[in-house]
């Protein structure tokens, strides 16, 4: 990567339009901007603040004329790009007072999906569930939890509990179309025995 950038740095000196010591400086300028909690008096209680500062600290530097949410790729998935967005946010200091709090929340808009659901309105029920993955995915950054590393991990233990299902199924000589969701779920039990995955 460092090739890169020499490599850059010296077609742009090549055409007069920078130097790598001029990258080099303004570089290390917005760094010391970036930090006055280390190159200045700034004094600060934890990461969070870090953050906070440093949030604010961006903005001022297109003279507040960007947005905080300007720096979110449209391109992101929907589950990253709603995680970005409220770290981004959490940084200028809309967040919840208290991290237990967002279970009101999270309350409220499976609630309001159960609306929807009942009164049959497909735009709705969507709209209501979208509201509800926001709520779910703020809960579990509030919580440390990596959204996205959950959900694979709850995958993969699907995929393992299912396979297992399927293969017990097979040394039976029956099929799974054949079997009722009664006998499905007893081998599915047995499956999660087997195949206990930590603090289950």
């Amino acid at each position: 990567m460092l090739l890169h950038i020499v490599f850059y740095a010296k077609i742009g000196e090549e055409k007069g339009a920078f130097h790598i010591g001029t990258v080099m400086e303004k570089l290390i300028e917005k760094l010391i901007y970036r930090h006055p909690h280390i190159f200045g008096d700034v004094q600060v209680q934890d990461a969070k603040e870090v953050e906070e500062n440093w949030e604010q600290l961006k903005l001022k530097e297109k003279n507040g004329n960007k947005s905080v949410l300007s720096g979110v790729p449209k391109s992101l998935p929907a589950m990253i790009k709603a995680n970005r967005i409220q770290d981004k946010v959490r940084g200028v200091g809309f967040d919840w007072e208290e991290r237990a709090q967002v279970w009101d929340k999270l309350k409220e808009e499976f609630n309001e999906l159960q609306v929807e659901i009942e009164q049959g309105n497909q735009d709705g029920i969507e709209d209501e569930f979208g509201d509800l993955f926001f709520s779910l995915i703020n809960t579990a950054r509030l919580y440390g939890v990596n959204p996205e590393n959950a959900l694979e991990r709850t995958n993969q233990k699907f995929i393992g509990r299912f396979n297992y299902l399927e293969k017990k199924t097979i040394q039976k000589g029956r099929s799974l179309k054949d079997m009722s969701l009664a006998e499905m779920d007893e081998i599915w039990e047995e499956a999660k025995m087997m195949l206990k995955g930590p603090k289950e």
